[in-house]
């Protein structure tokens, strides 16, 4: 695997060497300043980004990056009178060079969050970066190394972590007022269709870069019908709903839990069902994460509760979010807060949702007192909750199709598997899931060296490839950074 260092990726990759004759500018701020910020990759969620930015005192939208166009086009035109006049890039490694830019915020495709945040911190910018804030495992450390040895303020995306409701209910559950934690549940029953299945290449949109959009992933033909969003649905852009929406649910169980690292072992059972399409990530998943004393189970479900219906399923009145079950209860809720109930689903406390929307004001707030302590978000929880995320994926990547007899026969001294497990064949069962054409997937089961962040045991080589990736030259995350 090619990788290059952080200098010779300033003396090659950036025209003129811009910063290739100094330290990483970083320009000293007054509590009187303006936080002067760029966004980059604002087609959806980064749109979202610049609405907030607007509305936060002090801060000054300088420049827009998109490797689309159009994109740009249309977000200049949208701003109009409100932002005043903003540079524009189609390529972030220019905008990097501009020393007028404090801070970077970006809403790109999966597979550029680590790079640009890498390259941001060598640039001497403060990060505001989505979830998930890596592709890999690998080059989600990286990206907490840059923002350590930079000394830049570097948040994720997951805003739940700015939700006082949230932080006040995963606290009144710690002081054992149900009882003992018993398992953290998160939930993304979200609905997905099919993103259709082409024959041929799709043409690349004459308004995109493409070469700039492919960035440190494979330069490839497009064998789907739509470039922008259906990335999610591909493994070498995307990391299928677990890492989608899934990691903002993932991120509030590890922060329920009190884990401040990675499950010792985790596997996965699941499939693409239903949909002949082009994507190849699956539309429905659980993964098993070995925390002790209590364990997390994520759960993914992209089709209706049965054939034929619009509706989704639930647990226990919960589609998207969690459920922290307890000795004496249990918590249910979300990004939107959320009840905590006795044995017997009676309410017991509100937790009402607070402070989540302002989760970029949060980012501010620390790059003004350059404190990391101020976020609530930092990198390193960021990075953490990611890499459950894909190592739930890397078992299922590694698996191979069982019949269900077999798949409840290998779990069956584990209840909580076996309930899991019962629920997901209902629910396929339901869609009328053809399980000759397309087998459940059962994973094995992956043993992690927490503090390396590397997998161990006999299959550690093949799962230890897909903590990383090979990288497109010039577009390399460096070893060292």
């Amino acid at each position: 695997m090619s990788r290059v260092t952080r200098r010779q990726f300033m003396a090659g990759s950036l025209a003129a060497g811009a910063w290739a004759m100094a330290a990483p500018y970083s320009r000293a701020l007054g509590a009187s300043d303006d936080i002067r910020v760029a966004v980059v990759g604002f087609n959806g969620q980064g749109g979202g980004h610049i609405q907030r930015f607007l509305k936060i005192p002090g801060v000054r939208l300088v420049a827009l990056c998109d490797a689309d166009s159009k994109v740009i086009e249309r977000g200049v035109k949208a701003l109009g009178d409100q932002g005043g006049k903003v540079q524009t890039y189609q390529d972030v490694r220019k905008l990097l060079e501009n020393k007028d830019v404090d801070a970077l915020s970006t809403a790109t495709p999966n597979h550029w969050h680590a790079l640009i945040t890498v390259w941001a911190c060598q640039a001497g910018k403060d990060v505001y970066v989505e979830k998930p804030t890596s592709h890999e495992i690998w080059e989600g450390r990286k990206a907490v190394e840059a923002a350590r040895k930079y000394n830049r303020i570097v948040q994720g995306g997951t805003q739940g972590r700015s939700n006082a409701g949230l932080r006040e209910a995963f606290e009144w559950i710690k002081a054992g007022n149900i009882g003992k934690i018993v398992v953290a549940r998160g939930f993304c029953y979200k609905p997905r269709g099919s993103i259709g299945k082409v024959t041929a290449p799709t043409p690349i949109p004459p308004e995109v870069d493409y070469d700039l959009w492919c960035g440190p992933a494979p330069k490839e033909p497009l064998m789907r019908k739509k470039l922008h969003y259906d990335w999610h649905w591909v493994w070498p852009t995307g990391n299928g709903d677990i890492g989608n929406q899934g990691i903002h649910e993932m991120d509030m169980c590890r922060w329920a839990l009190g884990q401040a690292g990675l499950a010792p072992r985790v596997f996965s059972i699941g499939g693409r069902f239903v949909h002949d399409d082009d994507a190849t990530t699956p539309n429905t998943l659980v993964s098993f994460y070995d925390y002790k004393p209590a364990p997390l189970i994520f759960e993914v479900r992209g089709l209706p509760r049965k054939t034929g219906d619009t509706a989704m399923d639930n647990y226990r009145g919960t589609r998207i979010g969690l459920v922290v079950e307890c000795e004496g209860g249990y918590f249910a809720g979300g990004q939107g807060g959320g009840w905590t109930y006795d044995k017997d689903g009676t309410k017991i406390k509100q937790f009402p949702a607070t402070g989540a929307e302002k989760h970029q004001d949060n980012f501010i707030q620390a790059v003004r007192s350059r404190k990391r302590e101020d976020l609530t978000a930092d990198i390193l929880e960021g990075h953490l909750s990611s890499a459950l995320c894909h190592m739930g994926n890397i078992s299922y990547r590694l698996g191979a199709g069982q019949p269900p007899d077999q798949i409840a026969e290998t779990i069956k001294g584990d209840k909580m598997h076996a309930e899991c497990f019962g629920r997901f064949l209902e629910h396929i069962k339901a869609n009328e899931a053809d399980l000759a054409k397309t087998p459940i997937i059962l994973g094995p089961w992956l043993d992690m060296d927490c503090e390396k962040e590397q997998f161990t045991g006999s299959l550690a080589a093949k799962a230890n490839e897909l903590v990383t990736r090979k990288y497109r030259e010039p577009f390399v995350v460096p070893d060292k950074v």
